[in-house]
């Protein structure tokens, strides 16, 4: 299985040159560690900042630089900093090519629900709601299965829904899956060390399995 650096990791490689992309709360933050230095990559994050850097290091953190997780950054060179208005005036007019979210489910339909935590309070789906209304494409960082040992591979969501039908690619611990317009989740590759018959018993919602399934290169 992959940690959540592992998911990170594999993720960066759908990251292409040129794109402008969004990076949700939690393990999505993490992928700005891994995008290749040879790629002209731009990371938005919509409490107003294009170019974000990745993490800085122990000692060199700046209270004023943070992502909308709150966490410190550093910025590249050629930075802009801006008011949280035309940030998410960039992403509803479809400026973003990519947005990396976090999950607590999805549906085989590609739906997703990200926002509401059972048995803790939480503000709202701040700006998930925006990025699911507008991107041209979302993957989904997040764990196949909960602490119970339950999936969140689902048929239908069970908790409130962020957005309808958004959610085109998920990477999980386990696999990387497509959702496929027709409803389901294609296997296109498997996490290291992992059978196709683990992510079958862990993935609740329909799962297509077409000839052999390659292992993640990470």
């Amino acid at each position: 299985m992959l940690d959540k650096n592992g998911i990170a990791k594999r993720i960066a490689k759908e990251i292409k040159d040129g794109f402008y992309v969004n990076l949700g709360i939690g393990i999505p933050t993490l992928v700005a560690n891994y995008i290749p230095q040879e790629l002209n990559v731009v990371l938005q994050s919509e409490n107003g900042l294009l170019g974000m850097g990745p993490f800085p290091y122990e000692g060199e953190e700046d209270p004023d630089l943070i992502n909308a997780g709150k966490q410190t950054i550093t910025t590249l060179n050629g930075s802009a900093f801006f008011d949280s208005a035309m940030s998410f005036g960039m992403i509803r007019a479809q400026k973003i090519d990519l947005t990396i979210l976090g999950a607590m489910e999805v549906s085989e339909n590609g739906d997703i629900a990200n926002w509401k935590i059972p048995g803790k309070l939480v503000k709202g789906m701040g700006g998930a709601m925006d990025l699911v209304a507008s991107a041209k494409n979302i993957i989904v960082a997040m764990q196949h299965i909960n602490k119970a040992g339950e999936s969140k591979i689902l048929p239908q969501c069970t908790l409130p829904l962020t957005g309808v039908a958004c959610v085109k690619k998920i990477v999980t611990e386990l696999a990387v899956l497509d959702v496929v317009p027709e409803g389901g989740f294609k296997l296109i590759e498997r996490a290291p060390g992992v059978s196709v018959e683990e992510i079958k018993a862990a993935t609740a919602g329909k799962l297509i399995v077409e000839g052999d399934i390659p292992e993640m290169e990470i």
